[in-house]
């Protein structure tokens, strides 16, 4: 039977993540913007709410609470900043999960448990200069020495890492295989010597986030620091990702309502021609338009997370809400300046941030086109 009420519990949850995120994100959102830095002291708060460790387990320290819950919080968080939201979704989504799905109990015990008690923030090294959609095209390699593995090569656009503990790395430790088969992934410590890392990457949106470049110099990693055995880093890597496409439709939903949010209350205000431009009917149809997007869009988040609670094939409705959710918030985005009018592009009003910060839904965690690929596959199958 499907349901589309909230539990009690999310209900209570869904209302704390919104106190949160109007009392307080909202008072820093843009000198944080303005800055390109986050308030650390607002990243410990998220901690101490227990907002790094929604859907993991009691036993490690988490929140023990579900997937649609952790959906919950990105939307509730990014509909005030999708900034903090994406630093919840990669420490979450990506970072956790490898150590979570696919490490050791001694693992789990010493790296999963501070990640999501809120001791420590994590970070998701993937991409690279010339391996973004294709992951198979990373470069950096993990070459075995006795009881290490040495490490060298590059990240890039490698969100929390300003100021993430404990990288989750992707190294080739069989280059010969290529980064299908030959890919491996490690647990690194921020303070191992040789890895540096630089400042931010100047950015178009979600300025506020943490999203720098990694270097590995002759990276020296204990060898139990492997997750899983070697040549399961691509596999490891798909299946992060696959679940953070979840957070990241989840994420747009809550850009694009916010940027509704705010165009309903501008139009109430807002008089031309002797009368609030809500009362016209132009301005109440797209209105409509865009709040029926965003709701199908919710409803297609829910699924997936839904899904993946339920341990059922949810990698391709999970594709599937990221690239409907973040289409519908470029386009909400869009439309939400247009109702503002001139002040819509002024940087008095959020929504222009709300535009800015949209953008990078379609690419991060899998293009749109990527994503099309993932459903056209699973149809074909």
């Amino acid at each position: 039977m499907v349901g589309f009420k909230l539990t009690q519990e999310q209900e209570l949850a869904k209302k704390m993540f919104r106190e949160f995120a109007e009392n307080e994100i909202k008072p820093l959102v843009r000198d944080m913007d303005e800055a390109e830095a986050l308030d650390m002291a607002l990243v410990e708060k998220l901690k101490r709410y227990g907002m790094m460790g929604i859907p993991y387990s009691r036993d490690y320290g988490g929140a023990g609470a579900d997937v649609l819950t952790y959906a919950l919080c990105m939307e509730e968080i990014s509909r005030v900043d999708a900034s903090v939201g994406i630093t919840i979704s990669v420490h979450t989504s990506l970072c956790c999960s490898c150590i979570s799905e696919h490490a050791s109990e001694e693992q789990k015990q010493a790296f999963l448990r501070p990640l999501v008690d809120g001791t420590k923030v994590g970070c998701f090294g993937l991409t690279e200069p010339s391996a973004g959609t294709d992951a198979g095209g990373v470069l950096s390699t993990a070459v075995k020495d006795g009881d290490f593995y040495i490490l060298n090569g590059q990240k890039v656009f490698t969100t929390n890492s300003g100021f993430a503990d404990t990288f989750i790395i992707f190294a080739l430790t069989n280059p010969a295989l290529g980064g299908t088969k030959g890919l491996s992934a490690f647990i690194v410590d921020r303070d191992t010597p040789g890895l540096t890392v630089s400042k931010d990457i100047p950015r178009m949106g979600i300025r506020a986030a943490s999203n720098c470049e990694v270097a590995m110099i002759d990276v020296k990693v204990p060898a139990d620091r492997l997750i899983g055995k070697e040549g399961l880093g691509y596999k490891i890597a798909m299946g992060a990702l696959a679940g953070g496409r979840i957070g990241i439709g989840a994420q747009s939903v809550g850009i694009a309502q916010g940027a509704i949010d705010e165009a309903l209350a501008y139009v109430k205000e807002r008089k031309q021609f002797g009368k609030a431009i809500a009362k016209f009917q132009n301005t109440q149809f797209k209105l409509a338009e865009m709040q029926t997007k965003v709701d199908a869009a919710r409803l297609m988040v829910w699924r997936a997370a839904a899904a993946k609670d339920n341990h059922e094939n949810y990698a391709p409705l999970a594709a599937m809400c990221k690239l409907f959710a973040s289409g519908v918030c470029n386009e909400v985005a869009r439309d939400a300046v247009q109702l503002f009018g001139g002040y819509g592009y002024s940087r008095e009003y959020p929504v222009e941030k709300m535009l800015r910060d949209a953008k990078i839904t379609e690419i991060y965690e899998g293009t749109s086109e990527a994503m099309k690929m993932i459903v056209g596959g699973a149809m074909m199958r």
